[in-house]
Formats: structure tokens, C-alpha cells, sequence
């Protein structure tokens, strides 16, 4: 071996071929039609399997995260097309086709003829979410587009009335398999539009032949144009169809599309008992605070009121009064037994000259207590005030229509001013 010539590890002849699978448009997307062998379903969740045909075997792999691309379950002798890309797995220096959907022989070209069709309206914008209408939290009519007999719509029946006997379920019976099952779903469709508040299209599980009605344009654009929501529940969890893509939601199966559209009473009615008392305590609380709010204010109130101030002046003018009626009887008596004690020392014209000044003294201190506010009010007479609180001393004081407050020994009395006479 020449010493110059240069030499490759195994890995790096693995990795140069997988480039080169990589670089191959060809082997990135292909499909192989061929006969299942050796097929194995792993526990991981991935299968493991060959395709072969008269010229030759190919190895195969499914990982678990591409299940949902099989809608059967698959054994070896199946004829099938396989979707996938061919790559190199590099420890191995093997080559596999890593598949990503499989697909029973003959529905091959029914899948081409999907994925025309699904490109055609995803490019119109019939699946854009934008146009999805949400579907109705508390729908109380149903409407069903679904073949009057089978599972379908027997599970949609039992889930309605389990979950609420008293949501209504229309049912427009339509073909959903053969010649002009499409054109009886559409139909099924603008009969009930408009009808109800939201709108189950299904079947059971099928083939994809039987399912092929709910591919078909005319059965998406009715759905698109319904002015209802549509949930659609065609298949199996595994299966696709357009109905699927152009429905405002898809359901794994006709028993799930129930759940959705129909609204759990118990749960209903649970809630609102929960909300009723939320409410109630929240008002409760609302009415406490504003109750505590109200003596306060009400307090205050009182605390600033004229009348309590004025019963308060009041009651120290009869405090001050009797204060200085005690006052002047304490001075008088003690003036009277003054009087007694000189009265016994002084002369005759002493004694007469001291009762001239104690008539004088009484007739001053009757005077005096005639001038005392309290003792006035008590006999009858009144404090006049106008609205200004000025006291009320002559008739030109007020005039006609004026208002006046007249405080007697016990409250006060609002009048009004009819007339004056000078």
C-alpha cells in the first residue's frame, strides 16, 4: 500500500454517504409501494418492519411520534405505500426508510387526490384560523348531520342525555358513504344552518374509501360557509379528513364531539351555586362596611348638628343660671345674718337707716334677677332670631316672608313672617 494515499475511518465513509442521502430531493420525500415482512411493534412505541417486492427488500422504521400517520394496524403481508425519506443510519452503515405515513395499496391514490384538494383550500384560506367561530359554552339546541343508524349518532344521544337531558338534538339523517353521500352532508348541513346553536358532522371509523365522502370540496365549503359553529367527528382519533381542516373544531370521535358541544348541567348548575354565593357574601361584606360607614357619617353628623350645639348652649345657660341664682341667695343670706349681727350692736336710727338700705338692696337685686335671660324665658317670654342669627329687636328689623327661629326654655320654634304693625 502506497504510504501517500489517504485513509478514511468507517465513520467518516457513513457520514459522507448520509450526506449525500441528505443532498438527494428524491429521497427527502418518497413514496414505496411494497409488501409488509418482519413487521414488529416495539414497546418503546416505535414499529420496525420491511417492504419488498419481487426485486428486492427495503428496512423500514415508524417511530412512535409518527403513529398518528397509520390508521390500521399493521401485519406482515399487508400491501401498503410507505411515505417517508431514505437516510443512513450511521453506526450501522445501513441504509432505512424512516416513515412517516402508511397507507394501505390502493388508498394511494386516494391520498394524493387529499392532499391536492387540502393544498387547493388551505391556499383560499378556508382553514385560516381566523375564520374559526368559537364554539357556544351553553348550546341549547345540537344539531347532528350524521347517518340515522350506527354508533355515531347512538353515543352523541347517550352523551347529550347524560350531560343534559334538556338540550335539544336535532338530527338530520344524511348518507355518509357511497355515491352522493358528499352532496347529502352538504345538504344536511344548509337544512340545519341558522337552526341551532352549534353542529356535529360525523361518522364512525372506516376506511379511507369510506370516509372518502367527508373529503370532498363540496362537503368543506358547506361547513366554511355554515353560520353556525361546526365541530366535525369523522373516524377514528388516527383519522384526517378536509371536514376536519374546514370545521371550526375537530373532534377525535363522535362520543368527544358531544362532550364539546354539549354542556355538563351538574357542572352548570354547580357553578352558579358557587357564583350565588360569592355574591352573597360579597354583598354582605359590601352592606357591613357600608352599615359601619353610615354610623360614622351619622355620628359626625351629630357632632356638627346646630341642634345638638344649641341644646348644649342651652344646657350651660341653666347651669350658669342656677349657678348665679345660688350665687346671689348664698350673698343674700349672708348679707341677712351680717345684719343681725350689727343689728344687735347699732341704735335705733342705725337699725332704721340699715333697713332703708336693705329695701334699696332688694329692690336692686330684684332688678338684677328680672334681667336674667333663663328667668325670662321661663315666664313666657322668647329669644327671636332671623336667618342670620341676629337678634330680632324691632319690627324694621324683618319684613314680610322672612324666616325666624324663636327660642323658648325647651327647643326653638321655626316661623315665618306674615306681616308687621309699628
Amino acid at each position: 500500500m502506497e504510504m501517500n494515499r489517504r485513509v478514511y475511518t468507517v465513520g467518516q465513509v457513513n457520514r459522507y454517504i448520509k450526506g449525500m442521502f441528505a443532498g438527494d430531493g428524491l429521497l427527502a420525500s418518497i413514496f414505496v409501494r411494497g409488501e409488509v415482512s418482519n413487521c414488529k411493534y416495539h414497546s418503546s412505541g416505535h414499529i420496525y418492519f420491511s417492504v419488498k417486492d419481487g426485486s428486492g427488500a427495503l428496512s423500514c422504521i415508524m417511530f412512535a411520534g409518527n403513529r398518528r400517520g397509520l390508521a390500521f394496524r399493521m401485519k406482515d403481508g399487508d400491501k401498503v405505500v410507505v411515505g417517508g425519506s431514505v437516510d443512513v443510519y450511521e453506526r450501522d452503515g445501513r441504509y432505512q426508510l424512516y416513515a412517516r405515513e402508511i397507507r394501505l395499496e390502493g388508498e394511494g391514490e386516494l391520498y394524493e387526490r387529499f392532499l391536492r384538494l387540502k393544498r387547493s383550500l388551505e391556499a383560499e384560506g378556508l382553514f385560516a384560523p381566523e375564520h374559526k367561530k368559537p364554539i357556544p359554552g351553553y348550546a341549547r339546541t345540537v344539531g347532528v348531520v350524521t347517518a340515522p343508524t350506527g354508533a355515531a349518532v347512538r353515543d352523541i344521544q347517550t352523551i347529550s342525555h347524560r350531560r343534559n337531558p334538556y338540550v335539544q338534538v336535532i338530527l338530520c339523517p344524511a348518507q355518509v358513504q357511497g355515491e352522493g353521500a358528499a352532496e347529502s352532508i352538504a345538504s344536511g348541513i344548509r337544512t340545519l344552518d341558522g337552526l341551532v346553536d352549534v353542529l356535529i358532522v360525523g361518522r364512525g371509523g372506516g376506511s379511507l374509501e369510506d370516509l372518502w365522502a367527508f373529503n370532498e370540496e363540496v362537503v368543506a365549503r358547506a361547513i366554511c360557509e355554515c353560520g353556525v359553529p361546526v365541530i366535525s367527528a369523522v373516524g377514528h382519533e388516527t383519522d384526517t379528513t378536509i371536514a376536519d381542516y374546514a370545521a371550526d373544531l375537530r373532534a377525535p370521535t363522535p362520543s368527544a364531539a358531544a362532550e364539546l358541544a354539549v354542556f355538563d348541567l351538574k357542572t352548570f348548575e354547580e357553578s352558579l351555586e358557587n357564583y350565588r354565593l360569592k355574591l352573597r357574601r360579597g354583598l354582605l361584606i359590601r352592606l357591613s362596611a357600608l352599615r359601619s360607614r353610615e354610623k360614622w357619617y351619622g355620628a359626625r353628623l351629630y357632632a356638627l348638628s346646630p341642634m345638638r350645639r344649641l341644646t348644649d348652649e342651652r344646657r350651660r345657660a341653666a347651669d350658669l343660671g342656677d349657678a348665679l341664682e345660688e350665687a346671689l341667695l348664698e350673698k343674700l343670706r349672708a348679707a341677712r345674718r351680717r345684719k343681725e349681727q350689727i343689728g344687735d350692736r347699732l341704735p335705733r336710727a342705725a337699725k332704721e337707716t340699715l333697713a332703708d338700705r336693705q329695701r334699696k338692696f332688694s329692690v336692686y337685686l330684684a332688678r338684677f334677677e328680672g334681667l336674667n335671660p333663663i328667668l325670662r324665658l321661663r315666664q313666657g317670654y322668647s329669644f327671636v332670631a332671623d336667618g342670620d342669627r341676629r337678634a330680632v329687636r324691632s319690627v324694621r328689623d324683618v319684613r314680610s316672608g322672612d324666616e325666624l327661629t324663636i327660642h323658648v326654655t325647651d327647643g326653638r320654634i321655626l316661623a315665618r313672617v306674615t306681616s308687621t304693625d309699628e
